[in-house]
């Protein structure tokens, strides 16, 4: 019998605020959340801050609003507090000192009192007996400068000058340590490959190790959904449920694949983000040490809704031909058993494929105040809705609305050259003229007449397509590519496209005589 068929699923996300919250990141939180939906169960929010060396300003805020704008709200949280707090784990030290007193007096932990000179002394000394990675563990820890080692005396005089003082596991010797991770099936560790992880450290807070099994003791966390970088430390983990008499209620443990490199090779990180122009975070952030902007999906103009179904897919499959999923769909088909174990591809040309369906699935009321303060400043909505609509197929995020809308609220400030110097014959100069000013003559919201004022003239002269068609398009958007060009017209009104191509007819002209 699995734990989730004893207690209700209560699962945790728990970022640490040493800076912005990566897409990998993002990923576990989904996840979490996803399960946590599925079962009824509750998502939780918790900020593991116990590295000060590391913490930076404005993380945790970074955190938050992320979160908030993918919708994947927690339960409880240091916002949303609930009975189980706090939620920062800076406000738990009591908790932790009460504890690693508990395996101190157990024997399941002793002071250490080591230098970081007598550190580097053991590993010199190990190294030279042929040791490649030396390591703090059994066959060291009665050579160095501990409890284990000391007299009491000697141990309480160190404990009160207060200098080098932390908290070291005792690691068992010839232990197999075993347990269940649901992606990855029976995993063994021997005790003998383990080192005495510090878990209390000598600014008297506590360690990941520590902080994390008691803080999931209490609030009582039933399924850890963590990244594969946690696996190699979960054999410590299991002895200190073992060590404070936790095995019944220890958790379930998921451990999910890496995110890699476009290439395939090495786990992805803000440097190939740089590098390559793609996001790896979901907000903008601002890196004051490095003086370098990160941008974020969102300011890249990726909806929300498409950032998380394209990270679902990133090492999770829910083995149908079926891609795009609403958030109701994804908690429904969302099975941990169908993660994978290898690591997912990270590939910025399906995820914008991703933003683009749901871009297409949009409503333009709804584009429309996404985009209002960016979009047709001065135009009535209907107008700037129906230039939405006419736009949807054709972009791939939200920041492309503005460069490819540009043509139809003001003319056009420059042209296709290249195209226009190949394309444009004198001879045809009069014909477009001529169509223009047939143009007025039309209904502009009959978009069948613009459609036959302009073919049937062609027609009648037996012009071809290639002749007149991409100078028409250059000479009213600017260049060759965009919506339907009879839409377009439609959309714009026959007075402004009859200015547009005169004007355009003007310049190329004029282009040519000063070639």
């Amino acid at each position: 019998m699995s734990i989730e068929d004893k207690r209700p699923v209560r699962v945790r996300f728990a970022p640490s605020p040493t800076g912005p919250l990566h897409i990998g990141g993002v990923r576990t939180a989904l996840y979490n959340y996803l399960y946590a939906r599925q079962k009824d169960g509750i998502f939780i929010l918790r900020i593991e801050d116990t590295d000060q060396t590391r913490y930076v300003n404005g993380a945790e805020d970074y955190i938050l609003q992320s979160l908030e704008w993918l919708g994947l709200q927690p339960d409880e949280s240091v916002s949303t507090p609930g009975d189980f707090g706090p939620y920062r784990q800076s406000e738990r030290k009591d908790l932790y000192r009460a504890y690693v007193q508990k395996l101190i007096a157990s024997g399941h932990a002793y002071y250490a009192f080591d230098s970081t000179q007598d550190l580097e002394a053991m590993r010199a000394r190990e190294m030279a007996k042929g040791q490649h990675s030396p390591k703090y563990d059994a066959s060291v820890r009665m050579t160095m400068k501990n409890s284990l080692t000391l007299s009491q005396a000697e141990t309480k005089a160190l404990i009160a000058a207060g200098n080098n003082v932390t908290v070291r596991m005792k690691i068992p010797r010839d232990v197999q340590i075993s347990f269940t991770d649901e992606i990855r099936g029976r995993v063994t560790f021997d005790s003998n490959e383990l080192d005495d992880k510090v878990i209390l450290k000598a600014d008297g807070l506590p360690t990941y190790h520590l902080a994390n099994i008691v803080d999931d003791y209490h609030m009582q966390i039933t399924h850890v959904i963590r990244g594969e970088e946690w696996l190699s430390s979960t054999g410590h983990h299991v002895l200190l449920y073992r060590a404070f008499g936790w095995e019944k209620v220890m958790p379930v443990f998921a451990h999910l694949p890496l995110i890699l490199k476009p290439s395939g090779k090495g786990k992805l990180s803000k440097r190939d983000g740089a590098k390559f122009g793609f996001p790896v975070f979901p907000l903008n952030w601002m890196d004051e040490k490095e003086g370098q902007l990160y941008t974020g999906f969102r300011e890249q103009g990726f909806l929300p809704q498409a950032v998380l179904n394209f990270l679902a897919f990133l090492g999770w499959n829910p083995g149908t031909e079926q891609e795009i999923f609403s958030m109701d769909e994804l908690i429904e088909a969302f099975s941990i058993s169908q993660i994978n174990k290898s690591g997912a591809q990270f590939n910025i040309d399906k995820a914008r494929w991703y933003n683009q369906q749901y871009i297409i699935a949009s409503s333009p009321d709804d584009l429309y105040e996404m985009l209002k303060e960016d979009l047709g400043q001065g135009y009535e909505p209907d107008y700037v809705k129906r230039v939405i609509h006419m736009l949807q197929p054709r972009v791939e995020t939200m920041m492309d609305f503005k460069e490819q809308s540009m043509f139809f609220f003001q003319a056009p400030a420059k042209y296709d050259d290249k195209t226009l110097k190949k394309k444009y014959k004198v001879a045809n100069a009069d014909h477009i003229r001529q169509i223009a000013t047939n143009l007025l003559d039309v209904d502009t919201q009959d978009i069948e007449a613009i459609d036959t004022c302009i073919k049937g003239y062609m027609a009648t002269h037996e012009l071809g397509f290639g002749a007149i068609f991409p100078l028409l398009r250059i000479f009213i958007t600017g260049s060759t590519r965009g919506p339907d060009l009879m839409e377009t017209i439609q959309l714009l009104g026959v007075q402004e496209v009859y200015d547009r191509l005169n004007t355009g007819l003007s310049y190329v002209q004029n282009l040519n005589e000063n070639a």
